[in-house]
């Protein structure tokens, strides 16, 4: 079988890091980079063998013609570069968000349901074996009839005043707390209890950010009764690393889980499940499970071999194609319809 032919446009953090991770799969062979700096390209033009680089996607994705591409553009080019894809006929790995605009995403993603073509969103927290473990519970049903839960995220990316010249602090580009970070807490929200009915208290704050926002807050409302809470900051500096966690309650007990494990407590002891009455801890290391590549976390890897081996016909199961992916944009839409903006004053 030949290989499938990859390009990658846009090479700063997240495509070197995607490029590291594909270029181990042994089925893919990437031919292409596209980037706006010359010096990133005249380094993979002397130092990488049989790459083929340019300054415009569009001229990559004709002179190359790539079976599949990674988009890891700033989110408002996504949706000129993913269209001339699909009139291509090209799969498309997609970095998150998918892009800076709800309607652009619902365009996107029709068109990409109604075809052949692999389309993958890259929120990796699907595929974060800690979580997915939780999800098996609550879809078990296993601490009862769910009714709260509070989920947060936390990072120190913003901890100290920006500067007006990047895109990231310009939201009509996909930037600030909400498109950029909380879109990874919303999808998960998503991945656990499905779309929220209503939205409501929905608050942001400016803490160092000149244009957008760096702490966000809402409280989402389900048909099943079951109500969310919400909370992503990336102005914190007392995390190191970004974190997701949440506490979810039941009716039968509670789950409790980050990245790096999950404990429970169950009202009662669960035979079928082996699991007493009170408090069991679960490890991030009782369930790891080993990928090929470790660049940054196993999930990483676990996506873009996904994107991969759907493209072979290997894999049957995409964790998070455009459809899903839109479902983020209308709530952070929703979101914004009612926010309230707070600045701290310097």
């Amino acid at each position: 079988m030949s290989k499938i032919k990859i390009s990658i446009i846009g090479f700063g953090r997240m495509g070197m890091t995607h490029y590291s991770i594909i270029n181990t799969h042994p089925d893919v062979e990437i031919v292409s980079v596209a980037d706006t700096s010359k010096v990133l390209l005249d380094v993979l033009k002397k130092y990488v063998a049989g790459i083929q680089v340019y300054s415009d996607y569009q001229q990559l994705i004709d002179e190359s013609k790539p079976d599949g591409i990674i988009v890891c553009t700033p989110p408002h080019l996504h949706y000129s570069v993913i269209k001339y894809a699909y009139e291509k006929g090209i799969h498309v790995f997609c970095e998150k968000p998918f892009t800076a605009d709800y309607q652009q995403a619902k365009e996107l993603s029709e068109l990409f349901r109604n075809s052949n073509l692999v389309n993958q969103i890259g929120y990796a927290n699907r595929e974060r074996d800690v979580f997915n473990e939780m999800k098996k519970h609550l879809d078990n049903h296993l601490i009862g009839k769910i009714y709260h839960y509070k989920a947060q995220m936390m990072s120190s990316a913003i901890i100290k005043p920006t500067k007006d010249n990047s895109w990231r602090d310009k939201k009509e580009n996909g930037g600030g707390v909400i498109y950029e970070m909380a879109s990874h807490l919303i999808d998960m929200t998503h991945y656990f209890f499905g779309l929220p009915q209503k939205i409501v208290g929905s608050s942001a704050t400016q803490v160092f950010s000149q244009n957008v926002d760096d702490v966000v807050n809402a409280t989402f409302l389900y048909k099943n009764g079951i109500d969310g809470a919400i909370y992503v900051n990336w102005s914190d500096p007392s995390y190191r690393k970004p974190s997701i966690s949440f506490e979810i309650l039941g009716d039968k007990g509670k789950i409790v889980g980050d990245f790096y494990g999950y404990k429970i407590f169950l009202n009662e002891t669960n035979s079928d499940c082996n699991l007493r009455q009170g408090w069991t801890t679960f490890n991030l290391t009782d369930i790891y499970k080993p990928v090929p590549f470790y660049v940054r976390g196993n999930e990483f890897t676990a996506q873009l071999y996904r994107f991969a081996d759907l493209i072979s016909g290997k894999e049957k199961e995409n964790r998070c194609d455009f459809t899903e992916a839109t479902k983020v944009h209308l709530v952070i839409e929703e979101i914004n319809k009612n926010l309230v903006l707070n600045k701290i004053e310097r």
